[in-house]
């Protein structure tokens, strides 16, 4: 095996956790079982026996209220205010702008808002509900949570218009794919999540996904050309439907990563949706410069580097706006800034 040093991006480290998982990055993860396959060996703490039958079967799970619904709907307030928006000015949300390059245009078309540390968005990550949650997919309890941003989606028209992004015919489809290589001969493990900030409705948008195709990947893969796309699903819909889970302001729903999935385009005439995307996997405290990445990020607020689509926002950085978020001994531990297995992480010399 490589060592980090000579060729950091094919080194796995294996997390601090009895279950062994193998990752390079903290996106995907390699380990003997699929998730979709895995045995609990640690009691469900939130999900039902019917919800983890439900998550391993249709690759997805919703979990009723994992934060109260006025702590989502404080957070929705905060993603109003820091874009400088009001639910109330629907002539603001389409204000022209200008865009650093043509990723920022299409993350404005998408309803991204560039936040990653105020204190209401770390509550939710180190909210217990939530981690209970993560802890029960993996079957693990030495997780770390995803530095990520939030979103709010007000209806696609004018230059937040999808039709503005050029469509091409494979690869990335926001409104199907998979975040990870399907074409690998040992698939990659990945969860994601996200908050709902408000109640969903039909014409609003958000999270579709489809979990026929999941249940039946392996039959529906073998009957494939072997040059198929390997993020974009071609499919019958009506073989394999799309469906849209219904959420509530407080609502967390997490995705197996080979679970095919996108959003849907805002149709209402005046209606939002918005979310904060929140998601856990088992810590790699050995990968000593990542873990040291993600408390710096913290500690200054910085624009976390572990996506190339996390851009920080162009006007006023959060390092400008508001002080370090609060940490609970779970939020440390969930951060990196404690180890799960109670030893101690060296310093660099200018925090000592």
């Amino acid at each position: 095996m490589p060592s980090p040093d000579e060729h950091p991006e094919e080194y796995l480290y294996r997390a601090a956790s009895e279950r062994p998982y193998f990752s390079a990055d903290t996106e995907s993860y390699l380990a003997r079982t699929a998730l979709r396959e895995l045995r609990k060996k640690l009691p469900l703490r939130v999900l039902s026996e019917e919800d983890f039958a439900y998550w391993q079967t249709y690759g997805y799970v919703v979990v009723e209220q994992a934060i109260p619904a006025d702590a989502a709907r404080r957070l929705l307030d905060f993603t109003w205010e820091f874009q400088g928006l009001s639910p109330d000015r629907p002539q603001d949300w389409y204000r022209a702008r200008e865009y650093r390059d043509e990723l920022d245009r299409h993350l404005h078309i998408y309803g991204f808002v560039e936040a990653y540390h105020h204190q209401l968005i770390w509550d939710s990550r180190q909210a217990q509900r939530v981690y209970d949650a993560f802890v029960d997919v993996w079957d693990c309890e030495e997780l770390w949570v995803t530095l990520d941003r939030l979103n709010l989606n007000p209806p696609n028209v004018r230059n937040r218009d999808r039709a503005l992004i050029e469509p091409t015919d494979k690869g990335f489809d926001i409104e199907l794919h998979w975040d990870v290589d399907t074409t690998r001969g040992m698939l990659p493990q990945r969860v994601q999540g996200i908050i709902a900030l408000n109640d969903t409705a039909p014409d609003h948008g958000g999270f579709q996904c489809n979990p026929e195709l999941f249940r039946r990947f392996n039959e529906w893969q073998a009957a494939q050309p072997a040059d198929r796309d390997p993020i974009r699903p071609a499919v019958d819909r009506a073989e394999f439907p799309v469906v849209r889970p219904e959420l509530k302001a407080g609502d967390l729903l997490i995705w197996n990563g080979l679970l095919a999935h996108g959003v849907a385009p805002n149709t209402s005439e005046d209606g939002v949706r918005s979310v904060q995307y929140l998601s856990m996997m088992p810590a790699l405290e050995e990968a000593e410069p990542l873990r040291r990445s993600r408390v710096e990020s913290w500690r200054t607020l910085a624009t976390p580097d572990w996506n190339r689509t996390l851009v920080g926002d162009a006007d006023r950085p959060e390092a400008l706006r508001y002080g370090r978020a609060e940490l609970t001994e779970l939020g440390e531990k969930l951060l990196g800034l404690r180890s799960w297995t109670g030893q101690g992480f060296e310093q660099p010399a200018g925090e000592r």
